[in-house]
C-alpha cells in the first residue's frame, strides 16, 4: 500500500521566527507569563525547513517585521489557489499589520492580492479539498468570507463550524492527505478530529468524506492535525503517535518535527507552512 501515495512537489512560504514572542492572549493556548525559548524555536523552525527542501520542496522566506511575534505562522496570511491570492483580514488588532507584509511579498513575486472586506485568517480557516474549499468558522473567520472566497475563486464553499476553542482554526482540526482533483474524479482524502466540530458539521464531513483518518483528542490537544502533507509524506508532531499509526496503516508515511515551542502560542507544522498553490 505505501508505493500506492505518490509525494508531489510543494511550494512553501515560512517567515523566520525572529521575534517569535507570546506577547498577548487570542487563545487559549496563549499565557504571556510563560516565557519562550527563542533559540529553541528557531532551531525547530529551520529543521522543519531543512526538512522540507529535504523531501524535494520548496520553500520561499517573507522577511519578519519587528513587533509582530506571530507573523511566524505564514499559513494565516493568505490563501493561493490556481495562482491566485485571496488576502486576510485578522480579527485581532495585534496581528492586522501582518496582512501588509504579506501582501507586499506577494505583489513583489507577481501577484495581484484581493484584500477581502470580512474577517479572515488564510489558510487556518481555508483548506482546499479537491472540489471543495472547506472553510472553518466560530473563532476566526466569517460566513462573509466564506462567501467572499467563493466568488474569487469560483470554486464551491463548504462552511465548517468549529467548537472547542482549542480548535480555533481549521487547520488545527482537519488537514489534507491529498488534495485530489479540483472537479469530479479522484476524491481527497483527508484527517480530522470530530468533536472540534458542530453536530451539522460532523455529518457534512461524514458525507463528503466518508474515509477520512479520525484523530483522538490526544493527538488533537498536541496539534497532529496541524501537519502538512504532499500526498505520502505526512510532516507532523511527533507526539502524535495514534495518529501517526493510523496515516501508516492508510500507506502514508510520517515524518515526525518537533515544533513544540509554537505550541506556546496555539501553532504548529501547519500554522507556519503558507502553500502556493499554481
Amino acid at each position: 500500500m505505501p508505493d500506492s501515495r505518490v509525494p508531489r512537489p510543494r511550494r512553501y512560504l515560512v517567515c523566520e521566527p525572529t521575534y517569535f514572542a507570546v506577547r498577548y492572549a487570542i487563545n487559549p493556548w496563549m499565557h504571556p507569563d510563560v516565557p519562550v525559548d527563542t533559540g529553541l524555536a528557531l532551531l525547530q523552525w529551520r529543521d522543519l525547513v531543512r526538512t522540507y527542501r529535504e523531501y524535494g520542496h520548496t520553500v520561499e522566506n517573507v522577511p519578519p517585521v519587528p513587533g509582530l511575534p506571530d507573523m511566524v505562522f505564514a499559513a494565516n496570511s493568505a490563501l493561493v489557489l490556481g495562482g491566485r491570492v485571496f488576502g486576510s483580514l485578522f480579527h485581532a488588532p495585534e496581528r492586522r499589520p501582518e496582512s501588509a507584509a504579506y501582501t507586499a511579498w506577494f505583489k513583489a513575486a507577481g501577484h495581484d492580492v484581493y484584500r477581502p472586506e470580512s474577517v479572515c485568517e488564510g489558510e487556518g480557516d481555508l483548506i482546499p479539498a479537491g472540489r471543495y474549499v472547506l472553510a472553518g468558522t466560530g473563532f476566526r473567520t466569517t460566513p462573509e468570507a466564506h462567501r467572499e472566497a467563493q466568488e474569487f475563486f469560483g470554486v464551491p464553499v463548504v462552511g465548517l463550524r468549529l467548537v472547542d476553542p482549542y480548535f480555533y482554526h481549521l487547520d488545527t482540526a482537519l488537514f489534507v492527505l491529498d488534495p485530489g482533483e479540483p472537479g469530479p474524479g479522484q476524491e481527497a482524502n483527508i484527517a480530522y478530529y470530530p468533536q472540534a466540530f458542530s453536530p451539522g458539521s460532523r455529518e457534512v464531513l461524514a458525507r463528503l468524506f466518508p474515509d477520512a483518518v479520525l484523530a483522538t483528542r490526544e493527538d488533537a490537544r498536541v496539534l497532529g492535525l496541524n501537519a502538512v502533507s504532499d500526498g505520502r509524506h505526512v510532516f507532523m508532531p511527533p507526539q502524535a503517535t495514534a495518529l501517526a499509526g493510523r496515516l501508516a496503516a492508510r500507506g502514508y508515511v510520517p515524518v515526525p518535527v518537533d515544533l513544540s515551542e509554537f505550541l506556546k502560542a496555539g501553532g504548529g507544522i501547519k500554522c507556519c507552512t503558507q502553500e502556493i498553490r499554481s
